[in-house]
């Protein structure tokens, strides 16, 4: 027998390591994962392949899983970080060791199969805002995942005139897709020249040394978070409108602020001035 070769942090033998085979059922397809990218040791996204009947809004979330040790899927909800017109499916995912899915899920590889549930849903949409002049996406870890999706997503520069993500993380490496979003999505085929002059990129790192070091809620104080943007320093419920993913206290945090200061949450059946994912809050 050949010697293993060694592959990274993976010993390859010739020894084949039997994969669990999924089934389609009413609820859920069976895709393939097409590739995978370690941002670092607790920050990962992958791409599957998408069903062609497959229809979803950018910012929604859909239900994704394995095989579970019962031999029944296990799933847990998952926002889409691909824009709506892209012919495969991207997610991003934190890496939980002793998370029932996430433990198996940061395992995968091109090839393998996931569960993919056929009805996205969410509130993290355009619909569910009143039209307006500025889109903020407030984030933290990987509630960025959505505003990976929208802002590649072309409607979203007919909607307004300018489009902002915000992201705090703790280190500089959980800034994933930094490199896309400084160049204001340069390659990206069907938004790169809207992008160039709409879009803005606000990372803000809190443990490490970097131009932006302080929360989101600092940075509006300041007036910071608004450098560079057209308009005024400030949030204005005439004007911006306002998307939130991440944290259950920053999250909570801003929908207190946002109410104080005159704005109103919006859903897909009653549009207003503020959103968040209620499915993530509870």
């Amino acid at each position: 027998m050949a010697a293993p070769t060694k592959c990274k942090d993976k010993v390859l033998t010739d020894v084949t390591i039997e994969k669990p085979v999924l089934e389609p059922t009413g609820a859920l397809s069976v895709e393939t994962v097409l590739s995978v990218k370690h941002w670092n040791e607790h920050l990962f996204s992958f791409r599957i392949t998408r069903p062609a009947s497959f229809r979803f809004r950018s910012g929604e979330f859909i239900m994704i899983g394995l095989k579970g040790d019962n031999g029944k899927p296990l799933l847990r909800a998952y926002s889409i970080a691909s824009p709506a017109w892209d012919e495969e499916i991207e997610f991003l995912s934190i890496k939980v060791q002793d998370g029932p899915l996430t433990s198996k899920l940061q395992k995968i590889e091109p090839g393998d199969q996931i569960y993919l549930g056929r009805k996205p849903t969410g509130t993290l949409v355009t619909d569910a805002l009143l039209p307006g002049k500025r889109l903020f996406m407030l984030s933290t870890g990987t509630g960025l995942a959505p505003f990976l999706s929208l802002p590649r997503d072309p409607d979203v520069y007919e909607f307004y005139e300018q489009v902002v993500v915000v992201h705090s993380v703790r280190r500089v490496s959980d800034l994933a897709f930094r490199e896309e979003m400084e160049g204001k999505w340069s390659e990206d085929p069907l938004v790169s020249e809207q992008a160039a002059g709409q879009f803005h990129y606000v990372p803000t790192v809190t443990r490490e040394e970097f131009p932006n070091n302080e929360r989101i809620d600092k940075l509006v104080e300041s007036g910071k978070l608004f450098e560079g943007i057209p308009g005024v320093a400030k949030f204005d419920p005439e004007t911006d409108r306002i998307m939130m993913c991440g944290s259950m206290e920053m999250i909570k945090q801003f929908a207190a602020y946002f109410e104080e200061q005159g704005f109103t949450e919006g859903s897909n059946a009653a549009p207003g001035q503020f959103v968040i994912e209620r499915a993530f809050v509870g």
